[in-house]
């Protein structure tokens, strides 16, 4: 079985690499999200084959991403970097400026309504999609001991920061998304998540970085997480928000084994509050749907969190200051038990005659590059 997840994690990765134009005479076809999946799956490709290929892959797709969504758009009267430094110092820190979603649609002008369907195809700068591109930069800078990728997290970090974290009646919130330039927000609501994923990644970069005095310490912008964490209840009917709890208790839990941080009493909610989650998830029925009125992406981001449980399961009962935790290990034997939802999304996505319908074309990139990380998801994990 794991020969033929490779086999076919890999065909999905050779083909996303030609067809949105990492390799080839295509035009490149970028988009945050799904590119910052892409990178990971190359480096796991690395990690079990030996394949430089793989790594070269990895590395070209993170300078094209640079390139492409750290500049402007070809529609936008605006050009160069979206941080407006010159050519050369763009390219020197290409993400201090943040990273443009990559929608096919130009972001909402100033004075256009807001249009809650149309926002959705509008390009522009998602605070989520961004965390999702720290975790790959940080996963490239832990494959290759090259700081540099750890720098351009950290630089990436501390823009988005300072641009969605807002206070309001003393509370701390986050916007879901903000202009191309970072200069207004488009969506003032915060995601459910958002402030996990934040506090998640910016730890990472931060236990991941050289030691070195001069290095910038992100400990106020986690210190901003950490309080609207707190407040949070976690609990969510979405299957790739369940998933994003589930793979972000596994990353938390290898922060607190190696003391990077302590926050167990955070690790107990997210696993508390995943297990009602799963509860409320199944109560709709929703593996029971038809494949033309599912979304296989979100489907498969709570597959890949179950991936991120089984690893938990065994980092848990080796590690020291984890084992002697009973609670621990009750809620992750209880999600433990909810694998098989795991097991049912992937092999219900692996049946071709299930991605043959409109809506999966319509999102196969995200679609396949998803799958691909289910079936091979150490490079993500």
């Amino acid at each position: 079985m794991m020969f033929c997840s490779f086999d076919l994690a890999e065909k999905i990765m050779n083909d996303y690499a030609r067809e949105t134009g990492i390799l080839g005479n295509c035009k490149p076809r970028r988009y945050l999200w799904t590119d910052s999946f892409a990178v990971c799956n190359y480096l796991g490709l690395y990690r079990t084959s030996r394949n430089e290929r793989y790594m070269q892959l990895a590395l070209k797709l993170v300078d094209q991403v640079h390139f492409v969504l750290g500049r402007h758009r070809e529609d936008d009267p605006r050009r160069g970097w979206i941080s407006g430094l010159n050519e050369k110092e763009g390219k020197r820190h290409p993400t201090i400026g943040g990273l443009r979603i990559g929608k096919r649609l130009p972001e909402r002008r100033p004075e256009e309504p807001f249009d809650e369907s149309l926002e959705w195809k509008r390009d522009g700068q998602y605070y989520h999609y961004l965390t999702r591109w720290i975790h790959a930069l940080n996963r490239v800078s832990q494959e290759t001991k090259y700081p540099i990728y750890n720098l351009w997290a950290t630089e990436l970090a501390k823009t988005m920061h300072a641009a969605f974290v807002y206070e309001k009646n003393g509370q701390r919130r986050i916007y879901w998304k903000m202009s191309i330039d970072l200069t207004q927000p488009l969506v003032y609501s915060m995601g459910l998540h958002d402030p996990l994923d934040g506090f998640v990644v910016y730890n990472e970069i931060q236990a991941s970085a050289p030691r070195n005095p001069e290095w910038s310490s992100l400990m106020r912008e986690i210190d901003d997480l950490l309080e609207i964490c707190m407040e949070i209840n976690w609990a969510t009917s979405d299957p790739l928000g369940i998933g994003c709890l589930l793979w972000n208790s596994y990353f938390l839990a290898e922060m607190l084994m190696d003391k990077h941080l302590e926050c167990m009493d955070l690790l107990l909610n997210i696993l508390n509050d995943s297990l009602l989650s799963l509860e409320l998830y199944l109560a709709t029925d929703p593996l029971k749907i038809s494949a033309s009125n599912r979304l296989a992406f979100r489907e498969l981001g709570l597959s890949i969190g179950f991936k991120a449980v089984k690893k938990l399961q065994k980092l848990v009962k080796n590690g020291s200051n984890l084992s002697n935790r009973e609670e621990i290990h009750s809620l992750i034997r209880s999600l433990v038990h909810y694998s098989w939802i795991g097991d049912d999304i992937e092999k219900f996505w692996l049946k071709p005659e299930n991605r043959e319908n409109s809506l999966w074309k319509e999102h196969q990139d995200i679609n396949m590059v998803m799958l691909a990380t289910s079936l091979i998801p150490d490079g993500f994990l």
